[in-house]
């Protein structure tokens, strides 16, 4: 009777291992691919095709150049600016690319590997080259959660709310709006022309006010780190922004210095993204800031999908 009952407790005890061990698996390692998205590698800039028919009459004025301006941290053509600034505050470096478009629709998405999935993961320098991103910053790393709404560029991906989670709203206007999953639906947010939905949080600006304190830290995130974060100065006009952290060059931001740093820029809405290790902004290939986990050694982290501007 003791061995069977030996037996049964080795058997179980095997059991619950296993389970444990495939769980893990499932949540960190084991990849699932649930929709494979359109190839959405950036194309050059359509040209007019000209007809015979509309074909333009002969003119002595110079033809307008269409060519980017670019330098080490600017970029300029006829639809982006952009212009990026290294500050140096709370014994921090913190990078911040400005950005004013002519339309909402160079604010884009994109997942790892065109893949909307579990542990679907690329670099941020990988995911901004396979879409020809002229700037890119991380995102909200969807992947490693099972609830939480995902809409990118228009197509809603999952529609399961989390519990009080605060989601930043971009409208296919370019407007932004922080909103609760518990008070209104995906579906609801796509209707009313919701085209991105980014579900990490917490915001950090709202209506040009402060949208954190430091008691609300302790819960959030108890030391300083990496930080990413997006915001909004005006209409088309945007702040993408990225701090080091976790060295002894950069101590890194808690979520209301951060909060602080982005309404000093005159942000009236900002969102925290994913931090730590997956915080890193590329510009035109480059990685511009000194992205780690560890503090070890400077190099990124994969993540599921980036925020990014261009074609």
């Amino acid at each position: 009777m003791f061995r069977k009952k030996y037996t049964w407790a080795v058997c179980y005890g095997l059991l619950l291992t296993a389970f444990t061990v495939y769980a893990a698996l499932d949540t960190f390692v084991i990849r699932r691919a649930y929709t494979v998205v359109e190839d959405s590698a950036a194309q050059a800039v359509p040209t007019a095709v000209i007809s015979e028919t509309n074909a333009p009459q002969e003119t002595t004025e110079e033809p307008v150049s269409t060519e980017p301006v670019i330098t080490e941290n600017s970029y300029s053509d006829e639809n982006i600016t952009i212009t990026i600034t290294e500050y140096r505050e709370y014994d921090t470096s913190i990078y911040v690319a400005d950005v004013v478009v002519s339309s909402a629709e160079y604010l884009k998405t994109a997942f790892a590997e065109n893949t909307y999935g579990r542990n679907v993961t690329a670099k941020t320098s990988e995911i901004a080259d396979s879409v020809g991103a002229i700037l890119a910053i991380n995102g909200d790393y969807y992947g490693s959660q099972e609830s939480g709404y995902v809409l990118r560029n228009g197509v809603l991906y999952r529609s399961l709310a989390a519990h009080s989670q605060e989601d930043l709203v971009i409208y296919a206007d370019g407007s932004f709006e922080i909103i609760s999953e518990s008070d209104v639906t995906a579906e609801i947010l796509l209707a009313q022309g919701a085209e991105q939905i980014l579900s990490f949080g917490p915001a950090l600006v709202e209506n040009g006010a402060v949208a954190v304190t430091s008691e609300d830290e302790v819960g959030k995130a108890k030391t300083s780190n990496p930080r990413t974060a997006i915001g909004i100065i005006d209409n088309l006009h945007y702040l993408l922004v990225v701090s080091d952290g976790r060295t002894d060059e950069s101590a890194g931001l808690t979520l209301y210095e951060l909060a602080e740093f982005m309404q000093s820029l005159g942000s009236k809405t900002a969102y925290n993204l994913d931090g730590g290790g997956s915080s890193t902004m590329v510009f035109n290939g480059v990685v511009v800031n000194n992205p780690t986990s560890s503090g070890r050694s400077i190099k990124e982290r994969s993540v599921s999908d980036i925020v990014y501007i261009g074609y």
